[in-house]
Formats: structure tokens, C-alpha cells, sequence
């Protein structure tokens, strides 16, 4: 082969080669973008969630005079979720911001226990407000959750896949890790008043 013909079959390639990267590199960011969005409205739904315990414990607090053990466990785990911040996704932040949400529904519970022993309190507006807006809350969570773990599948497939694999590696854009369930998950009890 001449040298003009290895020239073309070299500018040819290396065209392609640009525009394998240009492609990659932009799907790569509007993929990411979007795994960001979603933990955004996770750590949104977080955010009501902890913005309406204050209000639970008062009403909780005033209808009864001996169970503020409980309560304190709630305003300390609530207190947790607010000091693990996160900006974008530092997984080491997000395994930490788990564990703390995953506290304060275990002391919500606790909560839900003493609730119970108070049948006068459940029948209070008040408090049938709250629970209901708890209930959508936790809902809210769940499907933020859903959102996510999907926005970061759909970025591991890309991040996953050949070529976009070796684009993604040379780019830095590695996989993402989304929820999983911690062991005995499938046993843990729900946030979820008596009616």
C-alpha cells in the first residue's frame, strides 16, 4: 500500500475512533446527570422524612408523660440523618446515610409501639394527619429508591457494555453500586400505624 492510501485508512480511523469517544463521552454525562437526579430526590424524600418527626414526637409527647426514652432515641437518630451529608454520590456518604436512615425507621418503630399503647392519641387529627403523610413519605422513599436503582442500571449497562466498557474506562466512568438489601432485610418491620 501507498503511503496517501495508509494516511486515509489512518485519518479514517482515528475519525471514528474521535467519534466513538465524543458519543460515549456525552451519553456517559447525560447518564450520570440522571443517577445524580435521582439520589437527589431520594435524599429529597429523605429530607420530608426527617422534617416531619419533630411534628410526630411533639404530637406523641403531649398525649404521653413516661415514654421519653423513646422519643430521645428518635430525636438522636434523626439528628444522625442530618449530620451524613452528601453532594453528587460518595458511596462511602451513601452507605453511611443508609445505615442512619435505616436507624431512625428502626427507632420510628419504637415510636409506633408506644403510639399504640394510646388509643385516644391515634384518634386525634393531629395525629391521623401525620401518619398519613408519614405513610406517603415512606412511599416516596420507596419509589426514589426504585428510580435509582434503575438510573444506576441503566448507567452500569452502558459502563458495561463493549465498546462504551473501554471509553468509560479511559474516561473514568466506572459502574455504580445502587441499594441493596442489607442481610435479614426481607424480615425488618415496616413504618405503619394500627388503624
Amino acid at each position: 500500500m501507498n503511503k496517501k492510501k495508509i494516511g486515509l485508512i489512518a485519518l479514517i480511523l482515528g475519525a471514528i475512533i474521535a467519534l466513538v469517544f465524543y458519543f460515549g463521552y456525552n451519553s456517559f454525562v447525560k447518564l450520570d446527570v440522571e443517577v445524580n437526579k435521582k439520589w437527589s430526590e431520594v435524599q429529597n424524600a429523605y429530607q420530608r422524612r426527617t422534617d416531619l418527626i419533630p411534628n410526630l414526637v411533639n404530637v406523641v409527647k403531649g398525649s404521653t408523660d413516661y415514654e421519653k426514652s423513646v422519643l430521645a432515641q428518635v430525636a438522636e437518630a434523626r439528628a444522625k440523618t442530618g449530620q451524613v451529608t452528601t453532594s453528587g454520590i460518595n458511596y462511602d456518604a451513601f452507605q453511611q446515610q443508609e445505615a442512619a436512615q435505616g436507624n431512625l425507621t428502626n427507632n420510628l418503630n419504637k415510636v409506633i409501639a408506644v403510639v399504640e399503647k394510646y388509643p385516644d392519641l391515634q384518634s386525634t387529627n393531629q395525629f391521623k394527619t401525620l401518619q398519613t403523610q408519614l405513610e406517603g413519605t415512606e412511599r416516596r422513599i420507596k419509589i426514589a429508591r426504585k428510580d435509582f436503582n434503575s438510573a444506576v442500571m441503566d448507567y452500569n449497562n452502558k459502563a458495561r457494555s463493549f465498546p462504551w466498557n473501554m471509553v468509560g474506562n479511559v474516561l473514568g466512568f466506572k459502574p455504580k453500586d445502587g441499594f441493596t438489601a442489607d442481610a435479614g432485610a426481607q424480615n425488618a418491620p415496616e413504618v405503619k400505624f394500627n388503624k
